[in-house]
């Protein structure tokens, strides 16, 4: 979804974002205060890098980023409308869908619309992801997280549609931002949608993986995707997600029921 198809449902609506809201701390108890005012997770490009497993180098809760205001109070989306929607959590993406009378992909469903076709191919455009062909997607080029090449035309969020659609006609499948999905997060997954349309249930994906508050499924790699680091923008490639947290990567597309 972009900007201004989400400025349509919040001006139809006057529905506000987790990120605009806060959490309850009723809900969530232990949770440190900072973490409770109304903010969102933000990307920064670290003055100093000592350990690539900690995220927390590159990533910042910033208090007033919300999709209005993907970096933070002063920020703005003035001139991208037509940029994907971010900072957005699962419940607010949810909201969405039910208001336009349709509904989050599965898993399955993600997978099999973003392969495009090419059943088995390691990107939704085919076998290889080569410079020489042409950028396909919105994604890092250059040493993550230091330096964005912008080698594609872009540095953070591209314009929906930009870049070739797959097989079947859908656009940024692969990169631009990660996509919520309905499932729940568990290791192992199957994408086939005659075999597991909607992924384990919220019980099960707990037991799988110790988590306390499970988590959904995100798909696609986002523009912080990079060959050095990883190399997300794969129709295989998924990641879990705190259902209750936005970011500056994440968006969100719809089906029809």
């Amino acid at each position: 979804m972009t900007n201004a198809q989400f400025a349509r449902f919040v001006e139809a609506t006057g529905y506000r974002t987790l990120a605009e809201r806060g959490l309850d701390p009723e809900k969530y108890p232990g949770m440190p205060p900072e973490l409770l005012v109304p903010g969102s997770m933000v990307f920064f490009v670290p003055e100093q890098l000592a350990n690539m497993a900690d995220v927390r180098q590159w990533w910042r809760y910033v208090p007033g980023a919300d999709w209005r205001h993907p970096t933070g109070p002063g920020s703005s989306i003035e001139g991208k409308d037509d940029h994907p929607v971010v900072h957005v959590a699962y419940e607010d993406a949810s909201a969405y869908a039910k208001w336009a009378g349709r509904r989050l992909p599965t898993e399955a469903e993600w997978e099999f619309a973003a392969r495009g076709g090419l059943e088995g191919a390691a990107y939704s455009w085919g076998e290889s992801y080569d410079p020489v062909e042409g950028w396909k997607a919105n994604s890092w080029q250059g040493p993550f997280p230091a330096k964005d090449e912008e080698l594609d035309g872009h540095q953070g969020t591209a314009p929906v549609g930009c870049f070739e659609a797959n097989g079947y006609g859908l656009f940024d499948m692969a990169g631009n931002v990660w996509e919520w999905t309905a499932d729940w997060y568990a290791p192992a997954h199957s994408a086939a949608p005659a075999t597991d349309p909607t992924g384990p249930g919220m019980m099960q994906a707990a037991a799988a993986t110790s988590d306390r508050l499970p988590r959904r499924v995100i798909k696609g790699g986002s523009w912080l995707c990079a060959p050095n680091f990883c190399a997300r923008y794969r129709p295989a490639a998924r990641q879990p997600m705190d259902a209750d947290l936005g970011a500056s990567h994440i968006g969100f597309r719809t089906v029809t029921q």
